[in-house]
């Protein structure tokens, strides 16, 4: 996704907003003000509060397209170190920019629009896809249980670090989500391992 610096800097304060307010206080009027724009400036940019809404869910979406397929494509690295990875990489994303998480789990923003419904579809899918290959690797090489279809496991995996990325949201990001997530992911690891 090639944004321009002022296509980013809006961007940028539309997810400083979401951290702040909520998907409520992301107004056309507020981000203008942040930004230092008038709103019909800002029009220039983005023709409306969707379609900011919607490039900041590719903007997610295109950073995942770079960073986790081709962790999932490392078959020289071992499945359970692939997986560390994986969600490491995410986490520390996610970590520098924790606006994401509000706009993932606002209910409000799912029922905004079938273009925001497809762009948050399309974030889960890219996340889905290459767990799922690490999984039916690690399946293959006799790394992980069998006995659970990947598809399964990967449901698994992925739904519990969507809850423990929805505690850290509720609880205002006040833990340290690293270490948890560590711990976490070894848990899991250690679930799915046939060692």
């Amino acid at each position: 996704m090639e944004l321009k610096p002022r296509q980013l800097e809006i961007l940028e304060a539309a997810g400083a907003i979401l951290y702040e307010e909520g998907v409520g206080g992301l107004t056309t009027k507020n981000l203008a003000k942040r930004v230092g724009f008038t709103e019909s400036a800002l029009y220039r940019h983005y023709a409306s509060k969707e379609e900011i809404l919607a490039a900041l869910l590719q903007y997610l979406y295109t950073s995942m397209a770079e960073r986790l397929p081709p962790i999932a494509a490392m078959t020289e690295v071992a499945p359970d170190e692939r997986l560390r990875r994986l969600f490491e990489s995410q986490l520390e994303y996610l970590a520098e920019r924790p606006y994401f998480l509000v706009a993932i789990f606002s209910d409000g923003l799912l029922k905004f629009s079938p273009t925001i419904k497809e762009a948050m579809m399309r974030i889960i899918s890219m996340m889905r896809n290459a767990v799922l290959r690490i999984i039916q690797d690690g399946q293959k090489n006799k790394a992980f249980v069998d006995h659970i279809p990947a598809e399964e496991l990967t449901h698994i995996l992925m739904g519990s670090f969507r809850l423990l990325m929805l505690q850290w949201r509720i609880e205002d990001f006040k833990f340290d989500v690293k270490t948890a997530e560590n711990q976490h992911i070894e848990n899991l690891i250690s679930l799915i391992s046939k060692r």
